[in-house]
């Protein structure tokens, strides 16, 4: 609906793409951020977005977060602040979703050389780049699994990493399964602030292969141990000393 209303409406009335961009983001933000309310006012959903306050103050950074739900990506660009995102090519040939992607400028993965001109100039704008390093939704029960493009983007941008825990309870909107199989209780989903990494200390001292690899497994044991000790909270170590936290 936006694709053929508000958005071509958008362009007429905006002076040149860079504001017709801004304009089109908070317009999808605003939209998601509706279409949350919805949900939870009709009781489909609770929602527990425990980062908003941490995250009102960043910007130019690289929010990485698991990808447990399908809606995790309406969740982050509801509230994160001028929120960026990497879409995969093929979206921009979807005839529902490439008008609304045009729109707001969010970036191509199709070619990676010129993704990564593109991370420079939207971060240093001020915006926040959503990137979820499993490149596609967790499978329960099964061990977090990050690709090395989110470490990419961050050590060759010098841009510092926000993380961020999602958690879906009970589990729904999974990895192949129908988005009508609802659990028998409302499910809630979170978003807690896990804190930020000092990306450039990782590629001062070592090539930048190695340093995403490095920065890869520190960022994926650090998801795993989180979520350890999300599941035995008798145990749980609220410090978390650990090297990528920073703490």
């Amino acid at each position: 609906m936006l694709s053929v209303t508000a958005l071509p409406l958008l362009t007429l009335l905006s002076k040149g793409q860079q504001q017709r961009e801004i304009r089109a983001r908070r317009l999808v933000q605003l939209t998601f951020r509706w279409f949350i309310g919805v949900m939870k006012w009709t009781g489909v959903f609770h929602f527990d977005f425990k980062a908003i306050e941490q995250l009102k103050g960043v910007r130019g950074q690289v929010i990485i977060a698991n990808h447990p739900c399908l809606i995790d990506v309406v969740a982050l660009i509801s509230f994160v602040p001028n929120p960026d995102c990497v879409v995969k090519s093929h979206l921009w040939k979807n005839p529902f979703m490439r008008g609304v992607i045009r729109s707001t400028g969010y970036l191509s993965n199709s070619d990676p050389e010129d993704l990564v001109t593109d991370c420079e100039r939207s971060l240093a704008q001020g915006n926040n780049l959503i990137i979820f390093p499993e490149g596609t939704r967790t499978t329960p029960g099964e061990t977090v699994k990050f690709q090395r493009g989110a470490a990419h983007l961050a050590l060759r941008t010098r841009a510092k990493i926000t993380a961020l825990r999602i958690d879906c309870s009970p589990v729904t909107l999974i990895k192949n399964e129908a988005w009508y199989c609802a659990p028998e209780r409302k499910p809630t989903l979170s978003v807690h602030y896990l804190g930020e990494i000092e990306s450039a200390k990782y590629c001062d001292t070592t090539k930048l292969s190695i340093a995403a690899r490095q920065l890869t497994r520190d960022l994926q044991s650090y998801y795993e141990r989180v979520r350890e000790n999300d599941r035995e909270p008798e145990a749980r170590d609220q410090s978390l000393d650990y090297r990528v936290a920073g703490s």
